[in-house]
Parts: structure tokens; sequence; C-alpha cells
């Protein structure tokens, strides 16, 4: 592709990141797990299933539904990928499940009084369109990209995300914290607003890439996904080859796990166990956003003197220390205090994994581990939320179900130890 076309591609690519991040920043992580903890009545939520009834709490609720919005996920993308293999569609799909996810998103403005079971539904929806739609984004990472230009355009993206799901917290911030001034009856009125906003934020900042990232302009094959149900396993079967890789790649789905599920719910944490206010929450994730980024460079500057696997083990003590610290939390001050702990640990320790991984992988694989590795988040992602959800199920204690998260790290830890990087990316050179 010519100078101008690669620049519009690339800028079109980062430009997704821009869009649903916002989906990220506001219905994920800070502005609907709120609201959803005020829909749900303070004695819990009648549920029944197929002649199944269970009164649960708001925290069980939330996490249970992300759990199982990720296991849809989980079963469903092998045949997604094994379809835009085939025809080629990665795009069209893109197209689809973005819009899939910002009009359920965006129909959250719906959900009003004590409409939770709405308000649940919509979100595992529109989770499942963000996640699925990410597949295909990511996908094209290696794509639009030489293999020495990866790391820029990926981290080009992250800084996009960062910029753009904290402009539309900070719109949603200002919105529910102002709503008199804007003619808007109550703080309700407003946090629906917000969500209508963020499903058309998301919507509108994709087109972009759905006019520039195109199949036909790419250095090279976009990334090819595991075909089905066999081709995952028998990626599995060549992995198991790489010893460090694997181990590696065991820990990163056990501590990464662990990040997905405190991001989700350290909003209906602070709420429901901490009683904070929806301004201070939305406050301290506003600062985690715009802190993000020179975390991120902080770690990059320590993997560069102690190496990648020494700074990634630094942030899993680091996010123990979290969880420990969340358990004994009883104040705002100190919900900000680990705010900022997170946002310095979160975005370094999610890029530099996923740089060491490109590292230990032999040349000419690349496409195929990085989509088992996607597939596999997804899987890994569905215990975090369910463990959570368990554990304030059976106990009542939020506190007990923050704390049991530092168990994925702790494992992850272990499987980290014991990766050797030299002796991985020797075993990546030998099999080129």
């Amino acid at each position: 592709m010519d100078e101008a076309t690669r620049k519009k591609a690339w800028r079109g690519w980062c430009m997704y990141d821009w869009a649903n991040s916002a989906f990220a920043t506001v219905i994920m992580a800070a502005v609907l797990p709120v609201y959803f903890a005020a829909l749900v009545p303070s004695g819990g939520g009648r549920i029944s299933i197929l002649g199944w009834e269970r009164t649960l709490s708001a925290p069980s609720l939330w996490g249970y539904g992300a759990s199982f919005s990720m296991l849809l996920v989980a079963l469903s993308a092998p045949y997604l990928g094994a379809l835009a293999d085939r025809r080629g569609c990665r795009r069209q799909l893109l197209i689809a499940f973005c819009l899939f996810g910002a009009t359920a998103t965006s129909l959250l403005f719906f959900a009003d009084d004590h409409k939770y079971i709405l308000a649940l539904v919509l979100f595992i929806v529109a989770n499942y369109g963000f996640a699925v739609g990410n597949i295909f984004y990511n996908a094209f990472l290696p794509a639009l990209a030489r293999e020495a230009e990866i790391d820029r355009l990926s981290a080009r993206g992250f800084a996009y995300g960062y910029i753009g799901g904290g402009l539309m917290l900070l719109i949603a911030f200002v919105l529910i914290l102002n709503h008199d001034f804007f003619g808007l009856p109550d703080r309700g009125a407003a946090t629906r607003l917000s969500f209508l906003l963020t499903g058309l934020w998301w919507a509108a900042f994709s087109i972009p890439t759905f006019l520039h990232v195109r199949e036909d302009v790419f250095v090279r094959t976009p990334l090819t996904l595991p075909m089905g149900i066999r081709g995952y396993l028998r990626t599995f079967a060549e992995i198991r080859h790489y010893r460090d890789l694997l181990l590696f790649l065991i820990a990163f789905l056990f501590y990464n796990d662990g990040i997905q599920t405190i991001i989700l719910v350290a909003a209906i944490f602070g709420r429901e166990e901490l009683g904070l206010s929806e301004g201070t929450i939305l406050g301290a994730f506003l600062m985690i956003q715009f802190t993000a980024m020179p975390g991120a460079l902080l770690f990059g500057r320590l993997a560069e003197k102690w190496g990648a696997r020494n700074a990634i083990f630094l942030s899993l003590v680091l996010f123990v220390g979290v969880t420990a610290f969340a358990y004994f939390m009883q104040s705002s001050v100190e919900f900000w205090i680990l705010g900022f702990v997170v946002a310095l640990i979160l975005g370094g320790s999610q890029s530099i994994s996923r740089s060491l991984f490109a590292s230990f992988i032999p040349p000419g694989k690349n496409a195929e581990f990085f989509g088992f590795y996607t597939i596999s988040g997804k899987f890994a992602s569905i215990m975090g939320p369910f463990v959570f959800a368990l554990i304030a199920d059976l106990t009542g204690s939020n506190r007990l179900s923050i704390l049991a998260v530092s168990f994925f790290f702790v494992v992850g830890m272990i499987f980290l130890g014991r990766v050797n990087v030299e002796r991985a990316r020797a075993a990546a050179r030998t099999a080129s």
C-alpha cells in the first residue's frame, strides 16, 4: 500500500480503540455498575430461570452476567473465526458486532426505575458485541503493520483508547453531576442519557475504521483465528511443544483474568461495600483513565532495565497487594489511593505481556498463535467474575470476593516464575 493509504489505515484502526473504549470506561467499569446497583432492590434481585429461582445481590448479579457474556464469546469465537477466514469477511463482522454492541448500549437508556433485568440483559448483549468485535479488530494488527512496527501501532491504539474512553467518561461525569444545568430531572435521567451517548460515540467514531480498514490494503494477511474447536485444539497441541511459551500463556490467562475482574467489579464494590457516591467513583475512574498511560510508559522503562518478566512479576505482586488493601478499605481516600496504584500497573502489565508473548512465537506462527491467545483469553475471562459472584452469593461478603481475586494473581506468578525467557526465545529461533 502507498504511504497515504497506510497512514489512513493506521489512523482508522486506532480510531476503533478511541470509539469502543467509551464502552469499556462508561458501561463496563465506571457508570453502569453503580447505576445497576441502584436499580437492584436493597434485599437483592429476584431471578427466575426455567423454574429455578434465587434472590441475588447486585454484585452477584453483575458478576454472573459478565461471566455469562464471556462464556458466549468463548463458545462462539472459534466458529466466527472460521467464518471470517473462509469468507474473508473480518471487516464486515467487525462492523456488525460494533453496531450490535453499540445499539444494545444505547438501549440502556430505557432501563429506568427497577428494570435491573433489562439492564443486565442489555449489558450481556453489549458486552458480547464489544468482546467479539475486539477479536476481529485485533486480527488486523499484524496485517496493518510489519513485524517491527506492530508494537508501535499497538501502543498508538492503546493511547487513542485511553484518550477516547477518558473523554466520554468525562462527558458522563459532567452530565451526571450537573444534570439540572442540562435540564434533566435527576441523576438517573442523566446517567441513562450518558448510556445513549456512549452507544452513539462507539458507532460514530468507528466510521473511520469502517472506511479505511479494508481487507485489500494490508501489508500482510490478517490474523487467522483457529478454525472451530478442532482447530483450536490443534493449535494447542502445537503450542505444547514450546514449554516456556505454554507456561507463559497459562500464567497470562490466570493473571489477566484477575486484572479484568478488578476492572469489572471495582465500581460496584465501591458503591455496595463502601457506600461511595457516584461522583467519587466517577472521579476515581477518570484519574485511573488518564494515569494509566504514564504508568504504561513507566513499566516499559522498567521492562527495559530489569527485563519484561520481572516487570510483569512486580505488577502482579502489586495486584495482590491491591486485593488485600481492598479487603480492609474503609474510606473514599483509600479508594482513590487504590485506583492510583491500579492505574500505574494496569497498562504496563498488559502491554508488556503482549510483547513478551510475541517474542516467544516461532517466525511464521504469529497469526496462528495470537489467534489462540485471543480466544483463550475469552475462555479465561469467564472464571474471575464467576468466582467473585459465587463467593458474594454464598457468603454475602463482597470483601471476601475481592480478596479471592488474588488467587488468580498468585497462580499467574507461580507459572510466570517457571518461565525461562532466554530458553523460550532460543526455542523460537531454533524452530525457525
